[in-house]
């Protein structure tokens, strides 16, 4: 298949061994976590046929970038299939594939803006539009939104995410959480590792999906003291034994493996 007579077939993977001769050990080992993160957003049915992305920093002193190839499935990424970008957009290394500029916006302003921000997911999920759209936000109804509440903002919609006046707003609007909603739109998480935006997705969709579905049982809802919210954080890293993303992500790893172990290529 041929996007608008750019590039080299989707079904033409480069090679592994081409791509990992080229890159430093680090580089790869973040091109395979990438990977399997659109592949775990597949999986658990929170993409949205090629559009959304994540975003991850290569390893090393240049502001260089990993994003998936413009018409690939997110089922079909793999680790040597990933684009290498600058911060404006442009290929610094040679890729049979092209990427979505404008599909890059929001990440740049986030990867400029933090340092931390080392993976930037954005993703259409059905639940996390549906909370967006809603004047109240994410509401402390379960375990999971106490996680999110913890560290959530919120942007207004602007339109589609072309506008490079509008990253200024983004980035202000986002300040140091970790958590977005972009109302009207979807949903944005960032982390140190693909393992770390990827676990932040799923407390923040899981929690969008609770309250969607305890709001259609027409019951009076019963909303977590704050209080109670703001002594998550403390909670949340003696359950977790202070691992996080750390303790969930090789098990996710091992799940895609039994799977399918191609994102490794």
């Amino acid at each position: 298949m041929r996007i608008a007579g750019r590039g080299a077939p989707l079904s033409a993977s480069p090679k592994t061994s081409s791509i990992r001769d080229h890159v430093t050990e680090p580089e790869w080992q973040a091109r395979v976590d990438l990977a399997a993160a659109y592949r775990l957003v597949a999986l658990y049915g929170w993409d949205d046929l090629i559009f959304t992305h994540i975003s991850a920093r290569v390893p090393g002193a240049d502001h260089h970038f990993l994003l998936n190839p413009y018409g690939m499935m997110f089922e079909e990424v793999t680790a040597s299939s990933l684009v290498k970008i600058d911060l404006n957009g442009n290929k610094v290394m040679d890729s049979p594939y092209f990427i979505n500029p404008a599909g890059f916006t929001i990440h740049s302003a986030v990867h400029a803006a933090r340092e931390d921000a080392l993976c930037v997911m954005h993703l259409h999920t059905n639940y996390g539009i549906a909370v967006s759209a809603q004047k109240q936000g994410l509401l402390p109804l379960s375990q999971q939104s106490m996680v999110a509440l913890a560290s959530l903002a919120y942007h207004d919609y602007e339109g589609l995410a072309l506008d490079e006046q509008e990253k200024p707003r983004l980035v202000a609007d986002l300040g140091d959480k970790h958590y977005l909603i972009l109302r009207n739109h979807g949903l944005l998480t960032i982390g140190r590792s693909a393992a770390d935006a990827f676990l932040a997705m799923f407390l923040l969709e899981r929690a969008c999906k609770t309250q969607i579905l305890a709001q259609a049982g027409g019951g009076e809802l019963v909303e977590i003291p704050a209080p109670i919210v703001q002594r998550v954080d403390p909670q949340l890293k003696a359950v977790t034994v202070g691992q996080g993303a750390e303790l969930t992500w090789p098990g996710l790893l091992r799940k895609l493996d039994r799977l399918d172990p191609s994102f490794r290529d």
